[in-house]
């Protein structure tokens, strides 16, 4: 299916996804796709109205069977967070309660440095509907709040519970920021390739008379290069620029250049 490679080594563990009383399978299905994205697989669930297993839950999940196949079902909250050390609350509303109150980014953080010592953690998730309880979110270490459109910040489970596993996932990812995608048969080009490219189009610009004030030429050379390195040629493009410079040294001995 797409988005898939079972050749690749999956990211399984991280905290645990406690959705309380929820009340469709399709709701759990697509709370499952979402942890398995980010390499969660520890889904607990309380109470869930329509029961468990649900068939329901399978379609929506799109091949986290991971995740389904090791779903563990609790009648308390209290009994699903049993032998997690912190647990998280994602709730909008503090209901009168002292906690502190974080961002999924700052708790994904929390969560990691917790987890680099072996102590576990969990998510609590409210019920579509209607949210958590007060007793539910007293359970809780802190309370995980959302950034959103202060007039429009409503979002379903699935959408909440990838939010926070994208951000518990991106904390302790290590891909680039931003980078260049090289083919296997175009690797970047090294830099005896690069100079020799220079050279090749330094010469084919000698012998159109580009470089017509010598003091300037030095310069005119280096800054040239800069700008060619800056592009990050890959072996391909610079077997193309090379294939460039000979045809149109090719078109001046064609028009009867000197």
């Amino acid at each position: 299916m797409a988005g898939t490679d079972q050749t690749q080594t999956p990211r399984t563990g991280g905290p645990a996804i406690i959705l309380i009383e929820p009340q469709m399978g399709e709701n759990i299905g697509t709370a499952a796709r979402a942890m398995l994205n980010c390499g969660l697989t520890d889904l607990r669930l309380v109470r869930p109205r329509d029961g468990w297993p649900n068939p329901r839950a399978v379609p929506t999940a799109s091949g986290a069977d991971a995740v389904l196949d090791q779903v563990r079902v609790f009648e308390r909250t209290e009994d699903a967070i049993a032998g997690l050390t912190a647990v998280y609350a994602t709730t909008a509303r503090l209901r009168d309660q002292l906690k502190p109150v974080v961002t999924p980014r700052r708790a994904a953080e929390e969560m990691r440095a917790h987890h680099a010592v072996g102590t576990n953690c969990g998510i609590l998730f409210g019920p579509e509907r209607a949210g958590m309880t007060n007793d539910d979110v007293a359970l809780a270490d802190a309370v995980v709040n959302v950034p959103l459109n202060p007039a429009f910040s409503s979002l379903n489970l699935a959408q909440a519970v990838l939010l926070v596993s994208y951000e518990w996932f991106t904390a302790g990812d290590a891909t680039p920021e931003r980078q260049l995608s090289y083919e296997d048969d175009t690797p970047p080009a090294t830099k005896d390739q690069l100079v020799n490219m220079f050279e090749h189009l330094e010469q084919a610009l000698d012998a159109r008379g580009f470089f017509r004030v010598p003091e300037k030429r030095p310069s005119m050379q280096r800054n040239i290069r800069a700008f060619l390195q800056r592009a990050q040629l890959s072996t391909q493009e610079v077997r193309t620029l090379h294939g460039i410079i000979v045809a149109l040294s090719g078109l001046r001995k064609e028009s009867g250049g000197e």
